[in-house]
């Protein structure tokens, strides 16, 4: 269990990170969700005390600094670059293990793990950047930890790694480890995450199971479609429903009631083809969440 409670950072006047106190449970993979600039990095760091800020973080009771065996307490990747680029694989996780008393026969077997035991002997500073996540998150596992906390762990990653890196963590999490994972990519998140922390502004918007949140910061929608989008347009709004037509010429209607939709089509002549309760993806309803926390913005032409 991870229990963080009232972290705070300030550069200057300006709070990056406001009174954050969330719990990740054991068993389940928890995302760590913000946009630009909300204080997801900064957050992790206060949790390892790598920065100086409020508050505190403890891992099953102990902050990170009173960890006696931290390595295989808790596993970090925060940034998979820290590594010499002239070092090879082997060598750096090698230099990482002996500081930790972890044998070389670990060594080998998480290299196999991540997928890089054919290029243990090549050098780092040769890597792709999803190699380079992959030695990353080599180092996170090595001392076989309860815990894992990874920032971005899917930069890099092509399509095959990004789904191998989705089995991985969902598997540390059934073995009842403590999986801990930032990410902007909310697609991936939506098939990753059980439970969500959300954050903007650096305050805290939501720490609840994916369900929670996509029901709280969603509106139920009915799509209809038909030949006539423009006349059901008009005969609902007309009945009190607030609609619109996108592109594609589906109605969206905002509401539960299908029955009473089928029954005014019906009623006008309209030949419905489709008649579906919309449901509410995570992307959707983040941004929901966000709208008003979002540091950084562009606008279409």
């Amino acid at each position: 269990m991870i229990q963080a409670r009232g972290l705070g950072k300030r550069y200057g006047d300006t709070a990056a990170v406001h009174d954050l106190s969330f719990d990740v449970p054991p068993g389940v993979v928890t995302g760590f969700l913000g946009p630009n600039g909300a204080g997801k990095s900064t957050t992790m760091r206060l949790m390892l005390g790598l920065d100086h800020g409020s508050g505190r973080t403890l891992f099953d009771g102990q902050t990170y600094a009173e960890l006696t065996d931290p390595l295989r307490s808790v596993g970090v990747m925060l940034d998979a670059r820290a590594v010499h680029p002239k070092r090879t694989a082997i060598g750096h996780l090698q230099m990482v293990a002996s500081g930790a008393g972890i044998s070389r026969e670990r060594v080998e077997e998480v290299l196999g793990q991540v997928g890089l035991a054919d290029v243990a002997g090549k050098r780092a500073g040769g890597f792709s950047l999803g190699m380079q996540q992959r030695l990353g998150l080599a180092v996170a596992l090595l001392g076989d930890p309860a815990t894992v906390i990874l920032d971005e762990p899917a930069n890099g990653l092509d399509p095959e790694g990004v789904r191998w890196l989705r089995d991985l963590l969902k598997g540390l999490a059934r073995q009842g480890r403590t999986v801990f994972v930032s990410s902007h990519l909310l697609n991936e998140m939506a098939h990753l995450a059980d439970s969500l922390v959300v954050i903007g502004g650096g305050r805290l918007l939501a720490a609840e199971s994916v369900p929670e949140f996509v029901g709280r910061n969603s509106a139920p929608r009915i799509v209809a479609r038909t030949d006539r989008p423009r006349d059901l347009a008009n005969i609902l709004s007309g009945s009190g429903f607030r609609v619109r037509i996108e592109p594609d010429g589906a109605v969206v209607v905002e509401g539960e009631d299908r029955q009473a939709v089928a029954a005014l089509a019906m009623r006008a002549g309209l030949l419905i083809t489709e008649l579906t309760q919309a449901r509410t993806s995570l992307e959707d309803a983040y941004f929901h969440a966000t709208a008003d926390a979002a540091q950084y913005r562009g606008h279409a032409a």
